[in-house]
């Protein structure tokens, strides 16, 4: 190994190690924040709030989550891609209403929570936070 392969390995090395600790840290402050109890009962109270309205608007906006899962049995992928790109996908929440259903119908975000309730939100976040 030449000595500017040594230097990139460990500069390599050494930007893995810093970016862990980093990572580290945030993880840490996310807990500490996470773990209050103020931060749980406001999290407790949406998530409440996002079950009460998701419930009230399944019997109409049921029918979507019906093509929905049809078209994921299925593969269609052109069913699918017609789909509203608003989701929280760590959280287990994936729009099933058409995509710009917030100007055309003017209904907030709604599918399935992880545990298969339905559930409705106002807002998105990216798959990879």
């Amino acid at each position: 190994m030449t000595a500017s392969e040594e230097e990139r390995r460990v500069q390599d090395a050494v930007r893995r190690h810093a970016r862990t600790r980093a990572l580290a840290k945030v993880e840490t402050v996310f807990s500490a924040v996470l773990s209050d109890p103020g931060v749980r009962e406001a999290r407790d109270r949406v998530e409440a709030a996002e079950t009460k309205l998701g419930l009230e608007l399944g019997a109409r906006l049921r029918p979507f989550q019906d093509r929905y899962d049809q078209a994921a049995d299925e593969g269609d992928t052109d069913g699918l891609a017609g789909l509203c790109a608003g989701k929280h996908g760590r959280w287990g929440r994936i729009c099933v209403l058409p995509d710009g259903h917030e100007a055309s119908m003017e209904e907030p975000h709604w599918g399935r929570n992880g545990e298969g309730r339905p559930i409705a939100w106002v807002g998105s976040a990216p798959d990879d936070w």
